[in-house]
């Protein structure tokens, strides 16, 4: 084990499921790791969970790493203390509420105990610009987004965003790590609002509410055309390639299609307001298609399938290159 184990700490701050993702990827790469909570029975409902789903995913063969449920599970420590998860650590990644008031609070005190100029500070925020976070921090030059996917366990991708302050040596660093750990960062030149995935992500779920509240389709057509359809490729290839496969090359697919896809756009229209009371619609859909007691189970049931996923597409990576 002693080889495996870096001599490196990393804080992660806030107990949540996102908070308890980061801790088992970080354990599973060998780093020392302490989850932070101000509330004592959060910290060790955390360390229960983390425990109970190392042994499942050890049992399953899903557990990421080189150590065994055990030995990743011994590198992960709780605690109340802030400090505890600042000092000393080589890298911090906070996964609070998505309050802009509550991150800069947390990021004031934090930025109070940060004891080394090259210790990178990671917000897990999916929308809040870094510069607006850490507006008041002595340390911002230390400071970027690293932006996860729901779960980050078993979903790789992490969009690194950095403010303007935010230093070269940071930027590389923070995806140096998220290699090193197993993650799929993407690095964006500037802050923008939504990053990447949630400004892709929210035109997607707009052209879906229009469809659904203008009644062209159903909730549950919308989602089949997403997991029986556009979601199958997207997987393995993306809308670039996609496009790129669909025709000689994305010349010949800007050639053919070009003017036919700008024409249809200009019909989106304006944005959906998602407080009408048409999205009623769109809310008895969801909840006839998995109601609110079933959310847990439903969840889990995705996660294992995101794992199976996982698998496959590690394999044919591997047979593309």
């Amino acid at each position: 084990m002693a080889s495996k184990v870096k001599n490196q700490k990393v804080g992660v701050i806030g107990s949540g499921l996102i908070g308890r993702s980061w801790a088992m990827l970080f354990a599973g790469a060998g780093y020392n790791v302490v989850l932070y909570d101000n509330v004592a029975s959060q910290v060790k409902s955390a360390l229960d969970d983390i425990k109970n789903q190392l042994i499942t995913l050890e049992k399953t063969g899903m557990l990421r790493g080189k150590l065994n449920a055990a030995e990743q599970f011994a590198l992960v420590k709780g605690g109340t203390v802030l400090a505890e998860a600042v000092k000393g650590s080589y890298y911090i990644q906070e996964c609070i509420p998505e309050v802009l008031e509550m991150k800069q609070k947390l990021w004031e005190e934090v930025d109070k105990v940060v004891d080394s100029e090259s210790m990178i500070l990671a917000s897990s925020t999916s929308a809040l610009l870094p510069s607006v976070i850490s507006k008041n921090m002595k340390h911002k030059k230390q400071f970027i987004v690293a932006h996860p996917v729901c779960p980050p366990y078993y979903v790789p991708l992490v969009e690194l965003v950095p403010s303007p302050a935010t230093t070269q040596d940071i930027v590389t660093r923070s995806r140096a790590i998220q290699e090193e750990i197993g993650q799929a960062p993407v690095t964006l030149s500037k802050e923008l609002p939504g990053f990447v995935l949630n400004r892709i992500q929210y035109a997607i779920l707009s052209e879906c509410w229009r469809l659904v509240t203008d009644k062209v389709v159903s909730v549950d057509d919308v989602n089949t055309v997403m997991t029986e359809g556009l979601g199958r490729r997207y997987a393995f290839i993306g809308p670039f390639e996609t496009a790129h496969l669909n025709a000689e090359g994305m010349k010949s697919y800007c050639d053919r299609y070009g003017k036919m896809i700008h024409d249809m756009v200009e019909t989106f229209g304006p944005n959906p307001s998602w407080f009408d009371p048409k999205t009623d619609i769109v809310i008895e859909g969801m909840n006839k298609s998995v109601p609110l007691d079933k959310l847990e189970e439903r969840r889990a049931w995705r996660d294992g399938s995101l794992v199976q996923l996982q698998k496959l597409v590690t394999e044919r990576n591997k047979e593309k290159k």
